[in-house]
């Protein structure tokens, strides 16, 4: 097991947001966090990041706990992010905005290595390596998001609303990538309101409602329950 969290707690001043939540993700999954806006999907990737301090229960990484260990340690140690609203550096280039993922590392040969894989990941990128990221469109960013925090080598790569704002076509693309990228070996534990698309991709998904876990299961389960297709899909 990479990841489990157990009987979390998070609060926002006095608010709680998140209710002793707990969950697992096994190496080599893909698994769906899925809710409606203010179910405590952001919360979770961030409390999981080191970004948020909770208020009680425990994260377990490649069994090691680092509830309380920095935000930067946990990158360290193999938990990388590409956050909602993508916040790429607007004022550096698409190289620059990559290398300033892998500013935790040391080994230049493999940091070549990695910029060239995540150019054959994204073509778009390398037509636009020298431009400034605050002038690509909605979906480049997103891509350069998700390849800047592939540059740190992450074991288990958080992704918070990768398809946010994109156009169907580009939202396709996002998700197929998406699974190549776990394919070639990196757990991804991805929060999604496009619940179609993140259960469809997903080996296990879990279901966030106003901070608790209320649903559990494979993708293909998910995606076939009554409730979830009618709350989450549009399908009475």
């Amino acid at each position: 097991m990479l990841l489990e969290i157990n009987d979390l707690t998070l609060l926002y001043g006095r608010i709680q947001a998140l209710h002793g939540i707990s969950l697992t993700v096994n190496e080599g999954e893909v698994v769906a966090l899925i809710g409606a806006n203010g179910a405590g999907k952001t919360t979770t990737m961030r409390a999981i990041s080191g970004l948020r301090p909770v208020a009680s229960g425990s994260i377990v990484f490649d069994g090691t706990d680092v509830t309380r260990m920095r935000a930067d340690l946990r990158v360290v140690r193999g938990i990388g992010q590409a956050p909602e609203g993508r916040g790429v550096f607007p004022g550096m280039s698409v190289v620059e905005n990559l290398e300033m993922g892998a500013y935790t590392r040391r080994d230049k040969g493999g940091i070549a290595d990695d910029l060239k894989m995540v150019m054959d990941l994204f073509p778009r990128l390398a037509e636009r390596r020298k431009q400034a990221g605050g002038t690509l469109s909605g979906g480049e960013q997103q891509m350069l998001a998700v390849g800047r925090a592939l540059m740190a080598r992450p074991r288990l790569l958080l992704l918070d609303e990768p398809s946010m704002g994109l156009a169907p076509k580009l939202i396709q693309q996002i998700f197929e990538i998406i699974t190549r990228i776990n394919e070639q070996g990196t757990t991804i534990l991805l929060v999604e309101q496009n619940a179609q698309q993140a259960l469809s991709r997903a080996h296990r998904g879990y279901v966030l409602e106003t901070g608790r876990i209320v649903k559990e299961g494979t993708g293909r389960d998910l995606l076939h329950d009554p409730a979830v297709k009618e709350a989450y899909l549009g399908v009475a």
